[in-house]
């Protein structure tokens, strides 16, 4: 399966802008206001989006951070931990030191207590030694029915580690990079997710961002012969985190495009049609995630693929 019903989230205790991540983020906003009251804000949007989500049937796992360690992301869990339908568990290596302390042994025990199997863990965080990193499904969108992974190389994505993991899933690497436009400088993206959706059927994708003419190609070509249709997004609306997207099952397997509203409204009609042709749309404000975190509703979401005890 290409996606699942079961999300796991985690609510924020101490969200506010990361100044570890803000280096090469370039999506982090700095607001005004205290930091209670700006993760008041945030709390207030995810439990808006938690009710939402569960509104249409989606089974979602939230845990709640710890006051310590300090860990200003933690809201974002796909980026440290991905799970398998194999039974296996994957950690991450986070270019970030204090996202590290998002990796909690006791989340995966709350999985298992929630009869789901965990047989086998999956760990590539030594290479925080050698200071090489790949950032869970923020980087790596995998094509579970098609053996495929896409990843846009950057900070936080290493193509060694990209290729060890395929080499792990058995599956073929598509490798290539993202920029954005940076004070008039082309940057690479820090994270996949950001420019790409991967769905069942479609992917929303930001082509413009990937520079180099033959590695478009090939992406577009490997989604075709997928049988994925293309909808693309302009970097202007990638910058609204039109490409922040994942779709989900609810209630009898339909299937749902989860989204924020910033990215909803960003989108014109056309692309909204081609979408819907698909699935229907789910969005839910995250204004204040978005502005400090760098990060959309896809970010919030780890995907659940563990068997049943």
């Amino acid at each position: 399966m290409q996606v699942t019903n079961t999300i796991l989230m985690i609510r924020p205790v101490a969200f506010r802008m990361n100044e570890e991540t803000a280096v090469n983020n370039y999506f982090q906003e700095i607001i005004d206001g205290s930091s209670k009251s700006i993760n008041a804000k945030a709390q207030e949007e995810f439990d808006a989006f938690i009710v939402a989500l569960r509104a249409k049937g989606v089974n979602v796992i939230v845990v709640d951070d710890t006051e310590e360690p300090s860990t200003p992301d933690s809201i974002f869990p796909n980026n440290w931990v991905s799970f398998h339908k194999n039974g296996t568990v994957c950690l991450y290596p986070m270019f970030a030191e204090n996202r590290r302390n998002e990796r909690r042994e006791d989340i995966l025990d709350r999985l298992e207590n929630e009869g789901f199997l965990i047989k086998n863990v999956m760990d590539y965080t030594s290479a925080e030694k050698e200071q090489v990193y790949l950032e869970g499904t923020g980087s790596l969108l995998i094509d579970r029915v098609n053996g495929k992974v896409y990843c846009a190389l950057s900070a936080r994505a290493s193509e060694e580690l990209i290729i060890e993991f395929c080499e792990d899933f058995d599956c073929l690497p598509i490798i290539f990079t993202a920029n954005q436009t940076v004070n008039g400088e082309r940057l690479p993206i820090y994270h996949t997710n950001v420019m790409m959706c991967l769905a069942e059927h479609f992917a929303v994708i930001c082509l413009e961002t990937i520079d180099d003419k033959k590695e478009r190609k090939n992406v577009v070509h490997h989604l075709r012969e997928s049988g994925k249709e293309i909808i693309a997004i302009s970097e202007a609306q990638m910058h609204h985190f039109a490409g922040n997207m994942l779709q989900v099952l609810g209630d009898k397997d339909k299937r749902y495009l989860v989204m924020s509203s910033q990215a909803y409204e960003s989108l014109n009609s056309d692309q909204v049609s081609a979408i819907k042709q698909h699935c229907e749309i789910l969005h839910s404000p995250l204004e204040t995630i978005e502005t400090c975190g760098g990060g959309s509703a896809r970010c919030m979401m780890a995907e659940v693929f563990l068997p049943k005890a």
